[in-house]
């Protein structure tokens, strides 16, 4: 019997030793990617359509003598002055409206956490990074916005994109203004629902669009922002509020540059336009402007961030927030509501701001001259060129340039700090003027 077994065996092997020579060695032959001509632009970097569109900014800025305005180092804290190789500017460039990125209590609260809870919470918070810090300043936003619940993200952008690709799907509508920002539009396209934009600061277009699509989706959500950073104007938020409940959609406003600037008190978009807080479904905006921190927030009621801290990816499958981090925010709210003359001081150097570049017949858009105030140059080489020229004069002020605005919109945009005196407005619309007069007549 074992014999029978034995030959059995062996036969199988000889068939499947015969079978292995007659089959060719490789079914999928190599392709080598040369010989079948597949295009180098397909296979190097440097021949990526986005590192030619930079090779070619940079040559132009070259053969028109205007250094790359970009990434300039600062090498101290920036507010209404900063230091830039070595020699202290005049700064228009960063959000630190308030002036609360180096107040000392925000600066205590930061060291405090680093003490106490280390560097790094060293894993998601639904695992084991949560910490008292993260529940202390969520609960302050929500309390601030008078809502139910608060979340919040590592990154402002990422907030954004994490939330939208979760709440919507393929059978969703969102609709947007035309100027919001990259991080609506990448969630968006993650969430696979369809995407429409209406004309900016228009209701009526909203309105006319969701008499047109309603209909055919489940979910419907609208996005705009508070106040928009490359014009510095703001919506008229009741009537959004009015289309949306109409039309049975969600609301969502993006609070980047309005939360702690807006209003009497700096309780953003719904403070200057006289608008409860609940009739906003969904609150978002981040902690890297006023709040000296980094990331953002949602608020809104318990139900949606509860979902967002079950399920939104960019919360569930990321680390923590840092401490550090959490800390200084959660003092910033704190000052801006025992210190609101800032917040006072802010409004009116913005206004004399805005009064003034007027008074000297620069475009200045539709800004309301609260914390933002484009200069529009309608030249993308003049605005790098008056860019790199107020430079010489101590000032620090960043060009926006085509393609992120149309050519003929490209501008200089100041942010304003509150820190900004009557006297250093007066110099930087005076060398403006000097220099505008130099390039254009």
């Amino acid at each position: 019997m074992s014999q029978s077994r034995e030959a059995l065996k062996q036969r199988l092997l000889q068939q499947a030793r015969k079978r292995r020579q007659d089959r060719p060695e490789d079914d999928s032959p190599t392709v080598d990617a040369t010989a079948q001509g597949v295009d180098e632009r397909f296979t190097r970097f440097d021949r990526h359509p986005g590192y030619q569109q930079l090779k070619l900014m940079r040559e132009g800025g070259q053969r028109l003598g205007i250094p790359d305005p970009f990434f300039k180092v600062h090498e101290g804290n920036a507010g209404a002055t900063t230091t830039i190789e070595g020699r202290e500017r005049l700064n228009f460039a960063s959000y630190n409206y308030l002036g609360l990125a180096h107040h000392p209590r925000v600066i205590q609260a930061g060291i405090d956490a680093l003490n106490r809870y280390g560097s790094s919470v060293s894993a998601s918070r639904p695992v084991s990074g949560e910490r008292p810090i993260h529940q202390a300043l969520e609960r302050s936003l929500a309390d601030t916005y008078e809502v139910e619940e608060a979340v919040v993200f590592v990154s402002g952008h990422a907030t954004n994109v994490s939330t939208l690709g979760y709440l919507l799907g393929p059978k969703d509508l969102l609709l947007h203004d035309e100027y919001i920002h990259n991080s609506t539009v990448v969630g968006a396209q993650l969430s696979g629902a369809r995407r429409m934009s209406f004309a900016h600061n228009d209701p009526q277009a909203l309105d006319a669009l969701l008499a047109r699509h309603r209909h055919q989706f489940e979910r419907v959500l609208v996005v705009i922002e508070g106040l928009y950073s490359m014009d510095g104007d703001a919506p008229d938020l009741g009537r959004f509020v009015e289309i949306k409940s109409r039309h049975q959609a969600w609301l969502m406003v993006d609070e980047a540059h309005s939360f702690a600037v807006l209003g009497e008190r700096g309780l953003g978009l719904r403070e200057h336009c006289d608008v409860p807080s609940p009739d906003v479904d969904i609150w978002m905006g981040t902690l890297s402007k006023t709040l000296s921190g980094c990331g953002g927030y949602i608020a809104g009621c318990r139900e949606l961030v509860e979902m967002l801290r079950y399920f939104a990816p960019g919360f569930l499958y990321s680390v923590g927030m840092p401490a550090q981090v959490a800390g200084p925010s959660l003092a910033a709210l704190a000052v801006m509501k025992d210190e609101p003359q800032r917040l006072h001081r802010l409004h009116a150097i913005s206004g004399y701001f805005l009064e003034q570049a007027k008074a000297r017949g620069f475009d200045v858009g539709e800004s309301i001259g609260v914390a933002v105030v484009p200069i529009i140059v309608g030249s993308s080489v003049l605005a790098a060129g008056l860019s790199d020229a107020l430079l010489a004069y101590d000032i620090n002020v960043q060009p926006i340039l085509h393609p992120a605005v149309p050519e003929k919109s490209a501008r200089l945009r100041f942010f304003l700090n509150c820190d900004h005196t009557r006297l250093q407005i007066d110099h930087v619309l005076n060398a403006l003027e000097t220099e505008w007069k130099a390039r254009t007549q």
